[in-house]
């Protein structure tokens, strides 16, 4: 696109949308760095006017850990505060794609589906990753559950856990922060679907801290995570949604919670049979639950 239309066309927006799809074309033609001597002051204004668009279409609906989410469409925009947390938008990015390509297709469902990835600058000239994901409508984090849960009820949002962990790790991706905030349910049909991919891979770069007591002691030590790094926080996150869990629950539970990552299970989609056989010796036949969140 020549700078002189791309000028014309910002001038004339009123809001982003009106600048459809071309917000990067945009953004390259008028960018300061790109322009002649002539056109830099004018180039300025025009990609001032950009951002400011950009930043005005924006309705943050959730606020994360690290980024704040904000609607587009069917899609999430999920924008770093800081430019310094790049790292994990593109740790993300790379496990999204990772899952998607390499995941067995029945299990896609369990993570939303990365859109697009890319680096938006503001007027300040800070540049930011930003993932472009899919929305989950009807899901809600299980962060926002206020009460325990009857033991039945964590049964299914057990199962569908190991059963996404499973995918992942056989796709080769470890989550690396299975908390309630990072999980996501759809009460009425029991979807459930795994969130924040940004503290993805071996080596940990960041942890949520609030939540620090949650992680197994080779996150705090060493730095790294497994696929018994993720088991041992699903069990966590489940015995504390559950209200006084059964004897046979307790023990399986406590099965995952060693303090060495050998000693733990290795395969959650192996430990999910040994769920089912203790559920089904507790409750019998498994039988749909409705749950109201």
């Amino acid at each position: 696109m020549r700078f002189a239309e791309a000028v014309a066309r910002i001038e004339r927006a009123r809001t982003f949308a009106e600048l459809g799809e071309t917000y990067r074309e945009l953004a390259k033609a008028v960018h300061p760095d790109a322009v002649s001597e002539a056109e830099s002051a004018t180039a300025t204004r025009a990609f001032a006017t950009l951002s400011r668009l950009y930043n005005e279409r924006a309705r943050v609906v959730v606020t994360g850990d690290i980024a704040d989410l904000v609607v587009d469409g069917g899609t999430l925009n999920k924008i770093p505060r800081s430019p310094g947390d790049n790292d994990l938008m593109e740790a993300e990015a790379a496990a999204l794609t990772g899952l998607h390509a390499q995941g067995d297709p029945k299990y896609r469902f369990y993570a939303p589906r990365l859109r697009d990835s890319y680096l938006h600058e503001d007027h300040e000239r800070k540049r930011r990753r930003v993932n472009t994901i899919e929305r989950l409508d009807g899901f809600v984090a299980l962060s926002e559950l206020k009460r325990a849960i009857d033991p039945r009820d964590a049964a299914w949002m057990w199962r569908r856990l190991l059963v996404g962990l499973g995918w992942a790790h056989r796709a080769g991706v470890i989550h690396g922060a299975v908390l309630e905030e990072h999980v996501l349910i759809d009460p009425e049909k029991h979807g459930l679907a795994l969130v924040d991919w940004c503290y993805s891979g071996p080596r940990v770069k960041a942890i949520v801290a609030r939540q620090r007591e949650a992680y197994p002691p080779e996150v705090l030590t060493s730095k790294t995570a497994g696929p018994a790094t993720d088991i041992y926080m699903a069990t966590g996150l489940m015995t504390r949604l559950m209200h006084d869990p059964p004897r046979a629950l307790r023990r399986f539970a406590d099965g995952c919670l060693y303090d060495a990552p050998r000693m733990r299970p290795q395969d959650a989609w192996r430990l999910l049979h040994e769920l089912d056989e203790t559920l089904h010796n507790l409750y019998g036949p498994r039988e749909f639950r409705p749950f109201q969140f």
